[in-house]
């Protein structure tokens, strides 16, 4: 009896604050517009991929063997040849003006090098103040250079001693990039959307007065943060079908892994983002400190989850600081599931660390609740 009478409680709580969402403008769009938006943009525009990379071609060879490799890049969607140099004079201002990225330079000799059997020399002149583009752009050039060779050779009926890369990619078979991004931002949009509504949750009623109200009522500390955990916990829910909806339906990335073991890890994670939510909301008086207080959170829980850099590449103590953030043990979920089939034997290891942060960030959240209204 006494159990219905508390959860009729906690529901008449919960019941309202979806109300108070729904009913203000303000917290539709926060729901609703920026994770869409910022899914398609991350979509779409957050990509390590490189397409009409500008080039130059300072070709002093007249013979064929040069022109069939300049056909080879024209060819390439990776590249787009926008000049043809003359000088060496003329190098150095494309390179310096960032009009192009590289600048590919045949020598006189380089046909005839060929036809001899002797090796040719390219020479590559790269723009390194983006090393990582540099570096992802002259992959591209070997992998045109060695698809040249291959050609060559069977076309003059000749054999070469040189090593030839033969690459397997598992899991990603086209090394797509937003493979790897799209799934992250699973993880990302539910955790910002769902520590906005938590945080907002208590500072909006205290700011419109109605806080003093919700403490004359028969309802116990625990009951009030029961009642405020449960509409983030279903708007996060929904919030992340509906981007893994997206994911698989628009961008076609696959989920390979079990569903359920999936939705495991969303609940989890959920736990521990409304924990973290409800602290924040618990010390916040305005909705303008709960707004601050979230990004707060937010922007090194992004930094230390590996979204978007390798975490073995952080110094040994901040990685040590990345078993504090739920984000990192998610975004392992989320992208094993999807891109290599993980079931729940496999990311119960995942798995547990969400529930202690989880456990530990309610119960500091009830702590900060009964300290703060009393």
């Amino acid at each position: 009896m006494v159990l219905r009478h508390v959860l009729r409680h906690i529901f008449a709580l919960a019941i309202k604050e979806f109300l108070a969402l729904l009913r203000d403008k303000r917290s539709r769009f926060v729901i609703i517009g920026p994770p869409i938006i910022q899914l398609l943009v991350f979509g779409f525009a957050a990509s390590y991929d490189l397409n009409h990379v500008p080039v130059a071609i300072y070709n002093e060879d007249l013979g064929g063997a040069s022109r069939e490799l300049i056909s080879h890049i024209e060819g390439s969607p990776n590249f787009e040849v926008i000049a043809y140099l003359e000088h060496d004079s003329e190098v150095a201002p494309l390179i310096d003006n960032r009009d192009v990225l590289l600048v590919l330079h045949l020598g006189q000799h380089f046909s005839s090098d060929l036809l001899q059997g002797t090796t040719a020399s390219l020479q590559v002149i790269l723009d390194g103040r983006n090393s990582n583009t540099a570096m992802m752009a002259m992959n591209y050039l070997n992998s045109i250079v060695l698809d040249y060779n291959l050609n060559w050779l069977a076309a003059e009926g000749k054999s070469g001693a040189f090593a030839v890369l033969q690459t397997r990619a598992w899991y990603n078979d086209n090394l797509q990039s937003n493979w790897f991004i799209v799934p992250g931002i699973v993880g990302l949009l539910t955790l910002l959307v769902t520590l906005l509504v938590t945080s907002l949750s208590v500072a909006r009623e205290r700011e419109a007065g109605t806080f003093d109200q919700l403490l004359v009522t028969p309802l116990r500390p625990m009951e009030i943060l029961i009642g405020k955990a449960i509409p983030g916990i279903v708007i996060g829910l929904l919030e992340a079908t509906l981007i893994i909806v997206v994911m698989v339906v628009l961008f076609e990335i696959p989920l390979r892994g079990n569903l359920g073991a999936l939705y495991l890890g969303i609940g989890l994670f959920l736990l521990s983002a409304v924990g973290v939510g409800l602290m924040i909301s618990a010390i916040s008086v305005t909705q303008q400190q709960a707004v601050l207080g979230a990004f707060l959170f937010m922007v090194p829980a992004i930094v230390l989850s590996g979204f978007a850099t390798p975490i073995a590449n952080m110094p040994v103590f901040v990685q040590w600081l990345t078993y504090l953030d739920p984000l990192r043990y998610f975004l392992i979920i989320v992208r094993g599931i999807t891109l290599e089939g993980n079931s729940y034997s496999l990311l119960i290891h995942q798995y547990w660390p969400m529930a202690i942060i989880g456990f530990v960030t309610l119960s500091l959240a009830g702590w900060l609740f009964r300290h703060r209204m009393y």
